[in-house]
Order: C-alpha cells, then sequence, then structure tokens
C-alpha cells in the first residue's frame, strides 16, 4: 500500500498549529541543562557523604582533630544547596548556562572553604579543583569555564598563604609522607571515578541534544521540500486554468452542433466530459484557495464527527468504491474549525488503500484519551519491507513510477506539523495505516462540546 498524490493544501488551523521544530531547539537545550544540573546534584551528594566520611577517618580514625563544627557548617550548606537546586529543577524557569556556572563556584567555594579548615594548600584532596574545572569544560560556556579556572587558581594561591593549621600528631617523616600519600591516592581515585562516570553522563546528554537537532535540521529541510512542492503546484494550478477554460468553451460550442445534438451517445459524453472539467477546475481552484492565494469564503466551524462523516460522504461520492465500511466511534465529540490539509492528507490515505485494494476498504474512528486516531484498512498486498524501514521518506514507492511516494511523504509532514504520528504495518490481509492527532492541534481551544 502506497500514497503518491502529490498534492498540497495551506489551510488555516494547519498554518496556525504548533510547529514542533520552532520551539523544539530551546526546549531541548533547556532539557539537556536540566539533566547536567541534575548530575551537578548527584554529584553534590556525594560530595556531601565523602566528606562526611573523610572528617570521621580523620578525627577519630587518624586521631588528628579538626574543626568539626565549622566543616560540618560547610556540609550542611551543601545540603542546602542541593535542597534549592532541587526545588529550581522542580520549578517551570529555564536553566541556562549563568546558573550552572553559579552551581559549581558555589562547590569551588565550599570545597575552598574545607580545604581552608584543613591545612591549606597542604591537604591532598586540594587536586579535586581540577574535578570542577573537567566538568565545567563540559557544562559551560568558553567564557564560563575559563573564568572558573582563574577562580580555581587564585584560591589554590590563596590557599598556600592563609589557612588553619591542623594539628598532627607526632610522627616519623616517613609516616607523615605515606598518610599524605595515601590521601593523595584516595584523592586520585576519587576524581578519576567521577570524572568518568560523570563525563560519560555529560556526553551522552549532549548525544541526545546532537540527535535532536539533526533531527530539527532534518524536518526543516523536509518542510523546505513541502514549500517548493506547494509552489510548484500553485504555478501549476495558475498554467492548467487556461487550457481548462479553453477545452470547456470547445465543449460547450461542440454541444449546439447539430451532429452532436443528433448522435445521443457523443452528445453524453461530451457532457460528461464536461463535468470533468468542471471537476478538474474545482480542483485547481481548491488548490489556489488552500495556498492563500484565492479565499472567498471564511473558516467553516463544524464538529469532528461531521467533519469526518462529511469527508468520507465526499469520498464515496467521488471514489465510488464497491464497499466502504466506515465506524465512526468518536465520542465525546470536539469542535474544529474545517481543515483542508487534513482532509487531503486523509483522502491521500483512501485513496491509497482504494488503489491497494478496489473491493474493500475499512474506516474506522475513536478517540483516546485526548486524540483522534484514524485507521484506514485494506485488502491489497500491503507494504514492502523496505517502505516500511523508510516510512515518511520522499519517493518510497514500490509503484515504480516518477514522483511515487511523495503523498506519503506529505501526510507524515502535515501530521506531524500537528504533533499527531503515523504508523503503518501489515495485517494478515492487507495493510492498516492509523493516524493519531491530539485534540489540540484540531481544536480552536475555544469551543468544547461534550
Amino acid at each position: 500500500m502506497n500514497i503518491s498524490i502529490p498534492v498540497l493544501h495551506h489551510g488555516k488551523p494547519f498554518a496556525a498549529a504548533p510547529l514542533a521544530g520552532q520551539a523544539g531547539a530551546a526546549s531541548n537545550s533547556d532539557a539537556t541543562n536540566r539533566k547536567n544540573l541534575l548530575l551537578l546534584i548527584q554529584l553534590r551528594w556525594l560530595a556531601v557523604a565523602g566528606q562526611v566520611l573523610t572528617i570521621l577517618a580523620t578525627q577519630y580514625w587518624f586521631a588528628i582533630p579538626l574543626p568539626l563544627a565549622e566543616m560540618a557548617g560547610v556540609v550542611l550548606f551543601l545540603v542546602g544547596l542541593n535542597i534549592f537546586s532541587l526545588l529550581v529543577l522542580r520549578g517551570n524557569s529555564r536553566i541556562s548556562n549563568a546558573q550552572l556556572f553559579v552551581a559549581l563556584i558555589f562547590d569551588m567555594a565550599a570545597l575552598t572553604t574545607q580545604l581552608y579548615l584543613s591545612g591549606g594548600a597542604s591537604n591532598p584532596f586540594v587536586s579535586l579543583y581540577l574535578l570542577q574545572i573537567t566538568l565545567g569544560a563540559a557544562l559551560l560556556a568558553p567564557w564560563s569555564t575559563w573564568i572558573l579556572v582563574v577562580a580555581a587558581s587564585a584560591c589554590f594561591v590563596f590557599l598556600i598563604f592563609v589557612f588553619q593549621p591542623i594539628a598532627i600528631p607526632p610522627h616519623g617523616g616517613s609516616d607523615l609522607l605515606a598518610l599524605h600519600l595515601r590521601g593523595m591516592f584516595i584523592c586520585f581515585v576519587l576524581a578519576a571515578g567521577l570524572i568518568v562516570i560523570f563525563m560519560t553522563r555529560i556526553n551522552r546528554n549532549l548525544r541526545e541534544r546532537d540527535a535532536y537537532l539533526a533531527d530539527l535540521r532534518q524536518r526543516s529541510a523536509e518542510e523546505d521540500h513541502i514549500v517548493r512542492m506547494g509552489l510548484l503546484a500553485s504555478g501549476a494550478a495558475h498554467e492548467l486554468g487556461t487550457p481548462l477554460s479553453t477545452i470547456s468553451v470547445i465543449l460547450s460550442d461542440w454541444r449546439q452542433m447539430q451532429g452532436v445534438k443528433r448522435n445521443r451517445e457523443l452528445s453524453e459524453d461530451v457532457a460528461e466530459m464536461q463535468v470533468q472539467i468542471e471537476r478538474c477546475k474545482s480542483i485547481v481552484t481548491g488548490i489556489l484557495m488552500s495556498s492563500g492565494q484565492a479565499r472567498g469564503e471564511g473558516t467553516i466551524r463544524t464538529t469532528i464527527r461531521d467533519f469526518l462523516d462529511d469527508l468520507v460522504q465526499e469520498w464515496r461520492v467521488s471514489r465510488q468504491p464497491l464497499r466502504l465500511d466506515y465506524s465512526n466511534g468518536f465520542e465525546p465529540d470536539e469542535q474544529i474549525v474545517s481543515d483542508t490539509a487534513l482532509k487531503q492528507v486523509i483522502f491521500n490515505v483512501l485513496d491509497n488503500a482504494q488503489e491497494a485494494s478496489h473491493d474493500w476498504v475499512d474506516i474506522t474512528a475513536e478517540r483516546q484519551d485526548e486524540k483522534l486516531v484514524l485507521s484506514v484498512e485494506d485488502r491489497g498486498p500491503g507494504f514492502d519491507k523496505d517502505i516500511l524501514a523508510t516510512l515518511g521518506q520522499p519517493y518510497m514507492s514500490s509503484k515504480g513510477r516518477p514522483g511515487g511516494g511523495l503523498g506519503l511523504f506529505l501526510v507524515f509532514n502535515v501530521v506531524r506539523k500537528l504533533g499527531g504520528d503515523v504508523s503503518a504495518r501489515n495485517m494478515a490481509e492487507g495493510a492498516r495505516v492509523t493516524l493519531s492527532l491530539p485534540l489540540a492541534a484540531l481544536t480552536d481551544g475555544d469551543d468544547r462540546e461534550i
């Protein structure tokens, strides 16, 4: 089953529908910053636990007295900072580079205070500054990362000259050096482990952001393709107007000719040709109206049930399928503004189903939570595996003719612009295409009918 009718419409609700890509880049950047702030919060909890364990081990295992009250105050400050950060994450405000920078500055200030209280630059844990600089390089803009480097360097220099010495119990020089080396080793293992863990997570967040931006670029290219096709459709409609009018005039003249009037069969053929010419002219007018070049009527307010019922009836009359099963179970009803783009999308799906299965087409409409779910099923040969794997890509068609597959491409893009999705799968006999559309994109937001 394949769609190959490359007709593009731009009705009013379609143009006003929320575009997933326009606000997507900013929202995804904020989501990435939120994930990174959450990583900093997790790192801070580990820092709190590590500081508590280190202070207790130093005080009671190595019997080195520390200013416990002041150091406990720093730990409580970090706990309070984490609670505040969690409240910020639960809010709706955007997380910016400046907020991440301030968070790292606070962490650096807490580390500096703890080092000041425990020997200054001679403390083996002074190399933890490198961990914060590494995180800053991964999370922050270059200017703020360099400020972080300058701040860490200034803190290191400060701790060389200003610190509270700790009263180390009398040991031999070799014992004191061994104690210092053990502290350096613990600091090295801790910093290396945290860098691996959190840099891995940060890189995963950045890869997700890059993948999202790549998807936005792909969508932008597809939308540009649609615009170009719309321009071609509009131009073709203009060009077709003149020859259609000429043919219509010629057919009118033919109907007045005595030879045609006397030949009943020929007269009926000419009359049928005129009907089809008028239909072609109506289609051309619809293309121009939908592209915004000639709007003769205002928007039409209706409901989803009436919209679907009228659409199916119009398709039944114009296409005359051998058998059409239609079930409209959308309840409760919703008011919408009639959208020619959505109408053409559904027509494309129905036309394709009829082309694949001349004897039977089934249409089912239902409401699932706040979505309209429309399923179209046929008894044709189904989709090729290659088509299913690249569903929604332009020019992917099993019909082997130029331009094939553009209809399905347009269906995907129109539905995606409305915030919905399209799925297709092969059944035991035939195939089923399902359109899922959020009601918020179809309704005008004010009128609801229960």
